[in-house]
């Protein structure tokens, strides 16, 4: 099995790290527009082959797509982060014609590809990415809900004070700070409802750390994060290569579904060799469904921004 992708930076090298280490594929390509970047973060994993005890072949590419020829599974976290004055029409503009030349490069040299997005603001570049290739949907996967999903459990491990391997929880809607919602209702510690261990105030704590997970390590860190956006995507990649049908929160295309149409938004998804297997139907209650649908309007509204990209 063969997985791509694209940006050797820190999320990619993570990913790849991840995915060599976990011998989820045996070959991996890292594919970046810097000269030589890519090569040395493929060469440098590979050293640790010896030492860690995998064979997956990690090469690097200086833009050339051919080296990427029939992967199984591209991933895209080509991008630039929002600078200073920037507005945000400007980066979406910015970041969905980079995304956009990916995607279609990658698919000439694997036309049957399944397509993983990174890419922020995820949700709408997850959506550009199906409407400018033509995929089939189930093709097209976006990765945000399964970081945020593995944060959410994180900050309930730490509250509970438990393994958060014992703990199940997930994070539905944008990949936003104002946008995602942390089903605390439904998460549960080895079965249990959480909400049997912790109050409805550190319930609420604990859903607004997640949802400011992402900005409070650009303040710790200075920059964005890697080990678990990295990882998670390396989990995702997991469930398609292997077949291992685990239900997990992605941005996928909506239509009708969840009372949603023309949107890719995160919701749970059983994940296969086909990509999107199935979406599934969560039981939501009515401040829940609200939620949900506030959460689409932004996204929606985000969206806007990429008529010119294609038109």
């Amino acid at each position: 099995m063969k997985v791509t992708i694209v940006g050797a930076g820190n999320v990619g090298a993570t990913c790849a790290d991840a995915i060599a280490y976990r011998r989820i594929a045996s070959e991996i390509v890292l594919l970046d527009i810097r000269e030589g970047f890519a090569e040395g973060k493929a060469l440098d994993i590979m050293q640790t082959q010896t030492t860690l005890g995998f064979n997956t072949k990690v090469s690097g590419s200086t833009n050339d797509y051919a080296k990427t020829a029939n992967s199984d599974v591209v991933v895209i976290t080509s991008g630039i982060p929002r600078k200073p004055g920037m507005t945000r029409e400007e980066l979406i503009g910015i970041n969905a014609g980079i995304v956009k030349s990916v995607a279609e490069n990658l698919l000439q040299h694997s036309p049957n590809a399944i397509v993983v997005v990174v890419s922020n603001p995820m949700d709408t570049m997850t959506y550009l990415t199906l409407k400018a290739t033509g995929l089939p949907k189930n093709r097209v996967i976006g990765m945000g809900g399964a970081l945020d999903s593995s944060r959410f459990k994180t900050y309930l491990s730490q509250a509970l004070d438990k393994p958060a391997n014992d703990i199940h929880g997930m994070v539905i809607g944008g990949h936003g700070d104002t946008t995602m919602i942390p089903l605390t209702r439904l998460a549960a510690y080895n079965g249990v409802p959480v909400s049997e261990f912790l109050s409805e105030e550190e319930l609420a704590k604990v859903a607004s750390s997640t949802m400011v997970g992402g900005a409070t390590l650009t303040a710790l860190l200075g920059t964005s994060a890697w080990y678990a956006p990295g990882a998670s995507v390396a989990y995702l990649v997991d469930s398609i290569l292997n077949d291992q049908k685990k239900m997990i929160p992605c941005s996928v295309f909506l239509e009708g579904e969840y009372g949603q149409n023309d949107i890719c938004i995160g919701v749970p998804c059983i994940i296969g060799k086909n990509g999107i297997e199935k979406i599934v139907d969560l039981n939501l209650n009515e401040a829940e469904k609200a939620l949900f649908a506030k959460s689409a309007d932004a996204v929606r509204a985000m969206n806007g921004d990429l008529k010119s990209v294609l038109s």
